[in-house]
């Protein structure tokens, strides 16, 4: 009994995966309110200080875009006009509140769209800045205070100085036990495969932080004691780029053999990476850690002294993954039309093979109903570095 009550954690998770609003509607039924945010860069901490559930709003790639399309250009990034598509068909009617920030142009004009023709009691903007000078600190504390005070008005109370830092260090706990996930991917086998740890991410994004860190304890013990683990392959891959919030991709390159171990993108290592500094001012922590800790293209970090400087500047974190997971080849994704990632490809491409690591660029249009092309690129891919 004790056995199939273990064997029940990682299918919780891809069940939440699978139906992930559910959670939120019942709490919504309860009386909570579901506040919607687009970007890894919300501080979620302030939604939650507030007795709200964060809740990551995420596209549908399995379905076709068709709403949106009479806003948004199509040659507009996919992955923000089918979260718009999906808002549009009534997805996301549960949500109480939508928050949005200036994560790339295409975001900012999105949500002009999004606030217009899709009503929520609550909606906010952040301005955030993109670069990490001492200023942009200070403007980025400003925008996330003018936050906070609207957020305590649609709510009706204040906000204590004790939740913040509660709910403060509940998500450094759930970036903590994020970490000891990935850890488990660090053997060879590793332990949890990449399809597996997407599903138990995603599902985080979708629940309260301490569903989520009793989610997260359950299915690492299940992990580290289960016998029939992901198997070992000649390949053991890191996956960077644009928000991956769908298994299909991941879950196609092990089918061909690999085993994703890693990733840098913002539904992974880019969201749950850093914590947040604790101190006696917590917004200003919050500034610091969300526009300087968080390492996405969109934010430009001051260069180096020459071109290969530069690139260490801004890519040694990756090297550090690569290293720490034994990886030997990295696939770098990106949707069509975001320019924020290609623009990085290039550089990216150079320094990892000044580091020794075989890259391959794989653009896709972000719907995974036709995977047989990419499957050929990768499989091509995977023979380079046989």
């Amino acid at each position: 009994m004790e056995a199939r009550q273990e064997a029940t954690r990682l299918v919780k998770a891809r069940d939440i995966y699978q139906n992930r609003d559910r959670r939120a509607k019942e709490l919504k039924a309860g009386g909570q309110k579901v506040i919607g945010y687009l970007c890894a860069y919300v501080p979620v901490e302030i939604i939650t200080a507030l007795d709200m559930l964060p809740y990551r709003v995420l596209g549908a790639p399995r379905e076709p875009i068709t709403e949106a399309d009479a806003h948004l250009q199509t040659v507009l990034c996919p992955f923000v006009r089918s979260c718009f598509d999906q808002s549009l068909k009534g997805k996301y009617d549960f949500l109480d509140g939508f928050v949005s920030i200036h994560a790339c142009d295409t975001v900012y004009s999105a949500v002009q769209f999004w606030t217009y023709y899709v009503k929520t009691p609550y909606d906010h903007f952040i301005d955030m800045p993109h670069t990490t000078h001492k200023a942009s600190i200070e403007f980025f504390k400003n925008e996330l205070d003018l936050f906070q005070k609207t957020l305590e008005e649609f709510a009706g109370k204040e906000l204590s100085p004790e939740s913040l830092k509660d709910a403060i260090s509940a998500h450094n706990e759930q970036r903590a036990l994020v970490r000891e996930l990935y850890d488990l991917r660090k053997p060879d086998p590793p332990l949890i495969s990449g399809t597996e740890t997407l599903q138990i991410l995603v599902s985080l994004m979708s629940i309260p932080v301490t569903d989520g860190n009793a989610l997260l304890r359950d299915s690492i013990n299940e992990a580290k004691s289960r016998k029939d683990g992901p198997k070992k392959q000649p390949f053991r891959l890191l996956v960077w780029g644009t928000p991956l919030d769908d298994v299909t991709l991941i879950e196609m390159i092990e089918d061909c053999g690999a085993n994703v171990v890693t990733d840098d993108t913002c539904v992974g290592t880019r969201f749950y990476w850093p914590d947040v500094e604790t101190t006696s001012d917590a917004v200003t922590a919050l500034a610091q850690r969300y526009l300087d800790e968080v390492r996405c293209p969109r934010t430009f970090r001051e260069t180096g002294t020459g071109y290969w400087a530069d690139l260490e500047n801004r890519f040694a974190y990756i090297k550090d993954l690569a290293t720490g997971w034994n990886v030997n080849g990295v696939i770098l994704q990106s949707m069509k039309y975001c320019d924020t990632h290609g623009y990085d490809v290039p550089g990216l491409k150079d320094y990892l093979k000044s580091i020794g690591l075989a890259a391959f660029y794989l653009e896709h249009e972000y719907t995974m109903v036709a995977l047989a092309p990419l499957r050929t690129r990768v499989q091509a891919f995977l023979e380079t570095i046989a």
